[in-house]
């Protein structure tokens, strides 16, 4: 009774964790990026330095301190055609939506995140991994319609954040369908420490190019900032400690619940924006619309779960589909 109490009690405090990280590091940017005390507006660098930071982090832990491991069995052509461009698109994807904070508060930015399932589903229909449906069409139609209620009840709507958000909504879905076809379909399955450590220092790469022509100049221009060393590296931490906790709360719960966290967390994003952040002020139409955006992403998440669950069903059930996982170059232990 009191071994199932406290695991119980683990299982609510990596959610909490999750939560409590995933807000933070949102409202830590967002604060970064626009404070005046530190006045650093470059979010291309800032992702760069997540992103260096991460690299480095992960090479100490797995290869010096050994304390983690990375799953064996990477290849340069399973690198080439699969960590490349997921690397390239979660890059695009930090860039792009770091940047619209410059432009629009956290919780209009976060509202318009929730149209994610509906570019999913396009950009699947077009790869032929996902098929068009009554059902699936109504529930991409009440999404769609919510973000535009919430983003009609916006007060200052500036549309370059806009572009800015959507434009990473995009990246995330591209990376997402490239998670699909190159990973899903080779069997290659990576613990988050793993996926870490082969992503990071690519989208770093991806970051550094067109940090040099866009932001370089400027920071160069604008001389020395102050931004905290000390504070430099919590934000960089903050990051890194945010993938763990995505890997202890599927680890010890299930891709449910960290879907309810993860609708739990907006929430706390937008309502707490409110308060922290004078350039958001929420209306009724703003929350209106977003709860309606967010029962679709709920109805979204349930399809998703039952077909990944008739999935797995079917597969171990079926002994040759679990021969060719195991056949496979990576697999997850």
């Amino acid at each position: 009774m009191a071994d199932l109490k406290n695991g119980n009690f683990l299982t609510y405090a990596y959610i909490l964790l999750y939560i409590a990280l995933s807000s933070g590091q949102i409202f830590f940017n967002k604060w970064v990026l626009s404070s005046k005390e530190i006045n650093f507006p470059y979010p291309l660098g800032l992702t760069l330095l997540h992103m260096v930071f991460s690299s480095v982090l992960c090479f100490v832990l797995t290869k010096i301190l050994k304390v983690m491991k990375v799953e064996e069995g990477m290849t340069p052509e399973i690198y080439a055609t699969s960590v490349v461009p997921i690397g390239a698109m979660f890059a695009m994807t930090l860039w792009l939506g770091n940047t619209a904070y410059l432009y629009i508060s956290v919780a209009f930015a976060q509202m318009l995140k929730a149209i994610m399932p509906v570019a999913v589903f396009v950009l699947g229909v077009a790869a032929g991994l996902e098929v068009m449906s009554y059902k699936m069409l109504s529930i991409m139609s009440v999404i769609s319609f919510g973000v535009l209620v919430a983003s009609y009840g916006e007060i200052n709507i500036n549309w370059i954040g806009v572009v800015y958000q959507m434009g990473g909504v995009v990246g995330e879905a591209l990376r997402l369908i490239f998670m699909e076809i190159f990973v899903k379909r080779k069997g290659l399955k990576l613990n988050p420490i793993s996926v870490m450590y082969y992503v990071s220092p690519c989208s770093a790469i991806c970051l550094f190019l067109p940090w040099i022509f866009l932001e370089k100049p400027k920071m160069d221009e604008h001389g020395p900032w102050n931004f905290p060393p000390v504070l430099l590296i919590l934000n960089c931490l903050c990051t890194f400690a945010l993938n763990l906790s995505v890997f202890l709360v599927i680890t010890h719960t299930s891709a449910l619940t960290i879907r309810v966290a993860g609708v739990v967390k907006d929430w706390v994003v937008v309502l707490l924006s409110a308060v922290l952040f004078a350039d958001t002020k929420l209306t009724l139409i703003n929350l209106f619309g977003y709860a309606i955006a967010i029962a679709g992403v709920a109805a979204y998440n349930n399809c998703k779960l039952k077909k990944e669950t008739s999935r797995d069903t079917s597969d171990d059930s079926n002994p040759e589909s679990s021969q060719r996982q195991e056949s496979q170059p990576l697999t997850s232990r």
